[in-house]
């Protein structure tokens, strides 16, 4: 705990990539393949350094693991998850519905499109340009 507030461990999104390869399988090629700890506890220690509300917290590190390319296969669905257990995890609502059309804002995301503060919205109200 920092803050306050709980913030996923390496391991825990180590977990989540596992996770969202078992239950979303994009490509035949997808599978579990760690790149980097090190970029993960970046982005983690980015999220935890950075001022804010918990959506904002949230988005840092939904755009940090997004572009980060930690693993193989699957860091944009890994980082949707990880935003997720972040927010539900500190009490907050993540209002973005579970909708597979949502991956070409994630990959928006991971092109630098939107702003943090776009993101933050984004999580909070469901909804982005």
């Amino acid at each position: 705990m920092h803050n306050g507030l709980g913030y996923p461990e390496v391991e825990e999104v180590i977990e989540l990539n596992i996770l969202v390869l078992g239950l979303i399988r994009v490509k035949k090629k997808d599978s579990h393949k760690i790149l980097s700890t090190a970029k993960i506890a970046s982005v983690i220690d980015e999220c935890r350094s950075i001022g804010g509300s918990i959506y904002l917290k949230a988005a840092v590190l939904m755009r940090g693991l997004s572009r980060a390319h930690a693993f193989a296969s699957g860091n944009r669905r890994t980082a949707f998850l990880a935003g997720k257990y972040f927010v539900v995890k500190n009490g907050g609502r993540f209002s973005i519905p579970d909708d597979p059309n949502y991956a070409v804002i994630l990959r928006r995301i991971r092109e630098g499109r939107y702003s943090d503060h776009e993101i933050a919205e984004w999580i909070s109200n469901g909804t982005i340009d």
